[in-house]
């Protein structure tokens, strides 16, 4: 029995000079998502009077720039989808935000199409690890891809458009990519927007003003608290099954 070639040892630079811009956007995406989305956070006031003073277009403009920016990786849904439930509310506010991550993971799919190319592509090829998890994601039938997909974007730890730049660049086929968008991304945009609704029902004007004001602060702290538990518990279950499946957290892209 012949033992199997070993795979190649890659540093991170040569890594990043395979994937070419790919590997560009995907730091970007790595990055700036995290820093714009905490500065939406500190801003929801304005943002939520610059809305309201669209009067029923802020809801379209909303879904719109929803769509471009999380597509784009400029800002993140978790963001977005806390400040359409402050200015929207329960159910218009959950619907907003998923037309948006819907459209959003559109954009992105296209975007990281013409940007990677080919480049993953190879550089998995030559990694026998890297390709036994690319066969994991698409070399199943239809409904076992989809379910793996739509595992993987559910724990709170799945950055949008990183992920969306790895199913795409691993020629994830649209129809299954987008029903795991939609299924996997529900549970905690539907938490974002129902504790951002709750936080604004008291009458505050920013997230600032609800947490120095009256019980605001105490009732943030056990709002983060339970946010935090029931992501860690989906995460949980989410990791579990995919190891079932042949997938450990080591193993799929933590992204």
């Amino acid at each position: 029995m012949t033992d199997s070639p070993p795979e190649p040892k890659r540093d991170w630079k040569s890594i990043l000079s395979a994937l070419g811009p790919a590997g560009l956007l995907g730091i970007a995406w790595a990055t700036l998502p995290a820093i714009l989305g905490i500065t939406l956070l500190f801003l929801i006031g304005p943002a939520a009077s610059g809305l309201d003073a669209l009067g029923q277009w802020g809801i379209v403009v909303y879904i719109a720039v929803f769509m471009a920016t999380s597509g784009l990786g400029i800002l993140p849904t978790f963001a977005q989808a806390v400040l359409g439930g402050w200015v929207f509310g329960l159910p218009l506010g959950l619907l907003g935000a998923l037309a948006g991550f819907t459209g959003g993971s559109l954009i992105g799919y296209g975007l990281s199409r013409v940007v990677s190319r080919d480049r993953v592509e190879m550089l998995i090829t030559d990694h026998p690890r890297a390709l036994v998890v690319r066969d994991a994601l698409i070399g199943r039938g239809f409904w076992s891809t989809t379910g793996i997909l739509m595992l993987l974007r559910i724990p709170p730890n799945s950055p949008f458009a990183l992920m969306n730049l790895v199913m795409a660049s691993c020629r994830v086929s649209l129809v299954p990519y987008c029903i795991a968008v939609v299924v996997g991304m529900t549970p905690r945009t539907a938490l974002f927007v129902g504790t951002a609704a709750a936080a604004a029902s008291t009458g505050a004007v920013d997230i600032q003003t609800f947490v120095t004001e009256g019980k605001g602060g105490f009732v943030m702290v056990l709002g983060i608290v339970l946010v935090i538990v029931v992501l860690a518990v989906i995460g949980w279950i989410s990791d579990r099954a995919l190891k079932r499946v042949g997938l450990s957290g080591d193993d799929h892209p933590n992204t």
